[in-house]
C-alpha cells in the first residue's frame, strides 16, 4: 500500500481491521513505517458490471427493478406473493452473474423469466410471453396454450 503522506510503497503495518457493512467491506487502520503516519483504507469486492443488450443492440446495465416490474405485470390479479417474483429475480441475477459474461441480451433474460413463470403460473406465463415475444393475433396466443396443455397432459400420465 502506498503512503499518502511520503508516498513509500509496501512499507506499512495494519494496526487495526474491522469488517462493515455486513462483511462486504473492510476497513484497515495502518501505519506507515517510513513516516510513521496513520492512514485508513478501505476494501470492498469489486462485481462484475453486467450489461443487457438490447433487440437495437444497444447497452444499458443490469436492473433487476426490471425484470421484477415485467413480472409483476404479467402476475397482476393472481395469487402470486410479490417475495416470490422477488426470488425468481434474484435467482435470475445470480445465474447471469455465475456465467462471469459481461453481456447477456435481452432474449436470453425474457426466456429465463418464461422459464420461471411456466412452472408457477400459466396465465401469467402467456401474459408475458404475448408481449415479451410480440404476439400479433389469436393463433399465437393458441399455439402456445395448447403448448402448455401437452406438457400437463404428459407429466400428469407420468
Amino acid at each position: 500500500m502506498k503512503c499518502p503522506f511520503c508516498g513509500n510503497q509496501n512499507r506499512d503495518r495494519v494496526l487495526e481491521t474491522r469488517t462493515m457493512n455486513e462483511g462486504v467491506s473492510i476497513k484497515r487502520r495502518r501505519e506507515c513505517e517510513a513516516c510513521g503516519r496513520r492512514f485508513t483504507t478501505m476494501e470492498e469486492i469489486e462485481e462484475l458490471q453486467l450489461w443487457v443488450v438490447k433487440t437495437d443492440n444497444s447497452r444499458e446495465s443490469f436492473d433487476r427493478k426490471k425484470i421484477i416490474k415485467g413480472m409483476r405485470l404479467a402476475c397482476a390479479g393472481r395469487d402470486i406473493k410479490p417475495d416470490t417474483l422477488d426470488e425468481i429475480a434474484q435467482e435470475i441475477e445470480r445465474q447471469l452473474y455465475n456465467r462471469l459474461e459481461k453481456e447477456v441480451t435481452t432474449r436470453e433474460i425474457g426466456e429465463m423469466v418464461m422459464d420461471r413463470l411456466k412452472s408457477l403460473d400459466h396465465v401469467a406465463y402467456v401474459r408475458f410471453a404475448s408481449v415479451y415475444r410480440q404476439f400479433e393475433d389469436a393463433t399465437q396466443f393458441r399455439e402456445i396454450v395448447n403448448m402448455l396443455r401437452r406438457r400437463d397432459g404428459a407429466s400428469k400420465k407420468n
